[in-house]
């Protein structure tokens, strides 16, 4: 199946979860929305407008109290509409993920949890988020939780828009190596969310910090006042050694030009660099990077997909390598 054909799919699904013929009303009516760029490559569903007609594609959806629209409208107090964002084929995390739009423009970001795999996630990142807005952080930024409620039995979060500039851009080392390490010391707070732990070697130094959990190129921005933006913490968790964030940044920043096996081999080579700003020696610097591919490819097995392929092709040959 095409992606194109995979994306249409999941958006007719998404569609008639979120956007359900009204119960009571007599006649049924819809709003025209638009597949944006064009309907040969969705990405994006949005209210259409009149400079849409060239496009082609005009999807009709039920409009009424009983959609998500309306939900979201009570639970934020104003009318509000939404841009759907039409998903990847396949993700352990897939989801619902929607711009929320009122008069003003973009308010927020409303994620709904339509498995039971996603609603841990989504809850796991309300309660994470929670903790950052009792104590706060000098460097990182993150969302704050407007609201999170039960909808039709799927969890929906809607949490603030970060102001990402456009066009974006990477940050400094410096503001890289900040973040990571302010993030890493939130374990001592975490327990107070019922954090994710994660056990690892001998234990003291080595399970003493905490990760993002997805540190990626596209979870970052630059923000004003010379801090991080930082979003998506589902994934947060404790109970690791120091640098994790740092070598799954470099991992994901190297997928995007090599393959899985590449970039993890980039990874262990540039551990010792990369870690040496947080103080870890070169030696455990080789050792933390071997772990943290480890605990990336365990993450997908117990998701139950791996997309980068099985370990034993892109992982267990170069762990069995000698250093």
């Amino acid at each position: 199946m095409s992606d194109r054909r995979a994306r249409l799919r999941y958006l007719e699904q998404v569609l008639a979860a979120l956007f359900p013929p009204p119960a009571r009303a007599r006649h049924q009516y819809t709003r025209q929305y638009a597949l944006l760029p064009h309907r040969l490559l969705p990405r994006r569903l949005v209210p259409r407008a009149p400079h849409h007609r060239l496009l082609g594609g005009a999807v009709s959806v039920p409009v009424g109290d009983d959609s998500i629209e309306g939900y979201l409208s009570r639970a934020l107090d104003r009318d509000v509409r939404v841009v759907v964002r039409v998903r990847p084929a396949r993700r352990a995390n897939r989801k619902p993920v929607l711009e929320v739009h009122d008069a003003t423009g973009l308010i927020a970001f409303a994620k709904i949890a339509d498995t039971p795999r996603v609603r841990d996630l989504v809850r796991h990142e309300a309660a994470t988020l929670r903790l950052l807005a009792e104590t706060p952080t000098e460097v990182v930024v993150p969302p704050r939780v407007l609201h999170h409620g039960v909808w039709r039995g799927m969890d929906v979060l809607v949490l603030t828009a970060l102001p990402v500039p456009r066009p974006r851009r990477g940050p400094a080392p410096a503001l890289l190596a900040a973040a990571i390490d302010e993030i890493s010391t939130l374990a001592t707070r975490a327990d107070r969310v019922g954090s994710r732990a994660n056990a690892w070697g001998d234990g003291g130094e080595w399970s003493a910090w905490s990760w993002h959990g997805d540190f990626s190129p596209w979870n970052i921005a630059p923000g004003p006042g010379g801090r991080l933006l930082v979003w998506d913490w589902e994934r947060f968790g404790t109970g690791v050694p120091l640098g994790f964030d740092a070598l799954h940044h470099c991992f994901h920043r190297t997928l995007r030009r090599a393959p899985a096996s590449r970039a993890a081999e980039v990874c262990l080579a540039r551990a010792p660099r990369m870690l040496a700003p947080f103080g870890v020696p070169a030696d455990r610097a080789r050792e933390t990077a071997a772990r943290y591919l480890v605990a990336l490819a365990d993450r997908h097995r117990r998701d139950g997909h791996e997309p980068l392929g099985p370990p034993a092709r892109w992982l267990t040959p170069l762990l069995e390598v000698p250093c």
